[in-house]
């Protein structure tokens, strides 16, 4: 086997660690809610589609607002996030046309989470924040109507739940769950591209969770789809967060039982095999062809780390 190669200090995983005390059993409590929405320490995400605002200072940039600036502003129904030191956070809508029209204002900073999150936009501890009011204002833009009889329902809960008022069904935020995986044989590791990715990257095999399923058939499943490779042992790694717009990502690797691949076309542009010196060259950015990997806000950037490092999936 050769040298563990040094791939110098592990990075954060993205929107993860989330500071926020939820305070999920004061949500019924319309007292407290309404106290800390008053609070002058109150503050506010503002997000439109994709797109955060946020501000433009001397110091650097801040993605909060005080609440009374943000519904100012045009915001919209605000999501209670939860408190941070005892301050209420909250996300809110901002329409198309107020985000379109704060773009080149030299007092505001607008962009993409994803693009915040890779360049380092702003402090860390913002992202889980940010991942948490985005996913949770796109599932209500989604679910404005009840599924059970089409009339418009009713944001309660601090924005936890949606209740109809013609037949009373309770509906409640989702979360899609996504398995993301290494598949390994030996001292090789398997990698997939689609046809949309960066030109030279490279990542994990991946794919929703279907319903009366497990987290380990569902890695066996995607991988056999995909790539034509099936697995045995499968070890969960670590989840992540990932609004885009409101999955969790399971992170496992796989020990594959087969080697040669079929791949899904449809699905992906190639699949192949990687031993682990190329493998880490593609992580540091290092590799003669140009092939690299997802950026360290990535899951799959650390499920790959893990399986270089020998920190094999068996142990």
């Amino acid at each position: 086997m050769s040298p563990r190669p040094d791939l110098g200090p592990k990075p954060r995983l993205g929107y993860t660690r989330n500071p926020i005390e939820r305070a999920s059993e004061r949500r019924n409590d319309t007292a407290f809610l309404a106290a800390v929405a008053a609070d002058a320490g109150a503050r506010v995400y503002l997000i439109g589609g994709e797109l955060v605002a946020m501000n433009k200072q001397p110091g650097g940039i801040d993605p909060l607002f005080a609440l009374e600036r943000a519904r100012a502003m045009g915001a919209g129904e605000m999501v209670f996030l939860g408190l941070l030191d005892g301050a209420g956070r909250y996300g809110a809508p901002l329409p198309r046309d107020r985000m379109e029209a704060l773009k080149g204002q030299a007092d505001f900073v607008v962009s993409d989470l994803r693009s915040i999150a890779v360049q380092g936009m702003i402090d860390h501890d913002h992202l889980a924040q940010l991942a948490e009011a985005k996913a949770l204002l796109q599932w209500h833009g989604r679910h404005r109507f009840c599924a059970n009889c089409g009339a418009t329902s009713l944001m309660v809960q601090g924005g936890w739940r949606r209740d109809c008022p013609a037949c009373e069904a309770q509906h409640f935020p989702r979360t899609d769950p996504v398995v993301i995986m290494l598949a390994i044989s030996g001292d090789r590791c398997l990698l997939g591209r689609q046809a949309r990715f960066a030109t030279g990257m490279w990542s994990c095999l991946a794919g929703f969770l279907e319903p009366g399923e497990t987290i380990e058939d569902a890695v066996r499943r995607e991988t056999r789809e995909e790539a034509g490779i099936s697995c045995g042992t499968v070890t969960y790694f670590a989840s992540q967060p990932w609004p885009f717009p409101m999955s969790l990502m399971i992170g496992c690797h796989a020990q594959a039982t087969s080697t040669e691949i079929t791949v899904d076309k449809t699905e992906l542009e190639d699949v192949r095999w990687f031993d682990r010196e190329e493998a880490a060259l593609m992580l540091m950015r290092r590799h003669p062809q140009g092939f690299g990997t997802p950026p360290p806000v990535a899951i799959a950037h650390h499920i790959i780390r893990a399986w270089i490092e020998d920190e094999r999936p068996d142990r």
